[in-house]
């Protein structure tokens, strides 16, 4: 039986479209699940895929999707039945591998992480590959220290998907929350998600010759990296972390080693795509009992496959709000 799927294709002079179809079964890759897709969604890896270039994709052609919830249709694998639900980020799906934007998805066992108690897959693909980084962000400034007590936590790049999830999640747990933006008309959203204080990018964007200022931070999420990373680092409290997501700014770093040396703060590196088992399981846990469903339900933009090409595009110019929820049903 045939069912849709958002394919990519790339023709003879190199440009690639995207486009609903109709696919079959047998035209999905190996493994040892198959998954009904029931909700995908939108993340900066998928606007790169959908692009003219093609972004990650080597192999034509391709359905895109880094993310997927859905419930197991039939597994070769003792794991999983028939019935099941499950979530799946990560591991290249989506890249060099088929991915969520389509009804059905075969996937690899090893790949799949068994839906927590608490979570519906709307609910799971609401918080998608951004929600999890997010939380695994939050996990290791936890595991390093941070507590409530300590301080204000700053978040960069707050009213995109792993910003607004990380504010929701940080607030709720008791922390006070300062959200970076540089679109002052998302003020009033990042207070309703529980910032606390709402910082302007142009006032922390900028690098200083001082390597030090004042200890403001007591941790960051910090989804922006280049200049602004090297500037926070430098308005760290002593012994403070900051947890590495993005690099929306770029991938340089113009900063010193001084905050290292004389401040012992901590550069901690969260990768969401090659996590281990264990800590999947654990983050999506966290997610289920500390994340406020009631602001994440402020966080979604409602979408079908037929509006991923444009949606794709306005991630990459930063034009996406919050968390996009994509009805692969719709």
């Amino acid at each position: 039986m045939s069912f849709n799927a958002l394919v990519v294709r790339k023709d003879d002079e190199g440009k690639t479209s995207a486009q609903v179809e109709q696919i079959e079964l047998e035209d999905l890759p190996a493994g040892e699940v198959v998954v009904a897709v029931e909700y995908s969604t939108v993340n900066y890896k998928d606007g790169l895929c959908l692009g003219p270039g093609g972004g990650l994709v080597r192999d034509y052609p391709h359905v895109p999707g880094i993310d997927l919830a859905g419930t197991v249709e039939s597994s070769d694998d003792a794991r999983y039945s028939p019935g099941d639900k499950v979530v799946l980020t990560g591991w290249r799906v989506g890249e060099n591998r088929w991915g969520g934007y389509a009804q059905k998805a075969r996937v690899k066992a090893d790949h799949l992480v068994p839906l927590p108690d608490g979570l519906s897959t709307r609910d799971a693909m609401a918080v998608g590959t951004a929600g999890f980084t997010a939380m695994l962000a939050v996990m290791a400034l936890e595991d390093h220290g941070l507590k409530p007590d300590t301080g204000p936590v700053l978040v960069t790049g707050a009213a995109g998907g792993v910003g607004s999830v990380a504010t929701a999640i940080l607030a709720a747990r008791g922390y006070e929350v300062a959200g970076v933006t540089g679109r002052p008309e998302t003020a009033d959203y990042l207070r309703s998600l529980g910032a606390t204080q709402i910082v302007a990018r142009e006032e922390i964007n900028e690098t200083v010759k001082r390597p030090l200022e004042a200890e403001t931070w007591a941790g960051c999420v910090d989804a922006v990296g280049g200049a602004m990373l090297g500037r926070v680092l430098g308005q760290m409290k002593y012994g403070a972390s900051v947890a590495a997501v993005g690099l929306a700014g770029g991938a340089g770093l113009p900063a010193t080693v001084v905050p290292f040396l004389l401040r012992g703060v901590n550069l901690l590196g969260i990768d969401s795509v090659m996590q281990p088992y264990d800590n999947r399981v654990r983050a999506w846990q966290r997610v289920a009992s500390d994340l406020p469903m009631d602001k994440l339900a402020q966080m979604i933009q409602p979408a079908g496959l037929g509006d991923l090409p444009k949606l794709g595009a306005n991630i990459l110019k930063g034009q996406v709000k919050g968390r996009v929820l994509v009805d692969v049903n719709a």
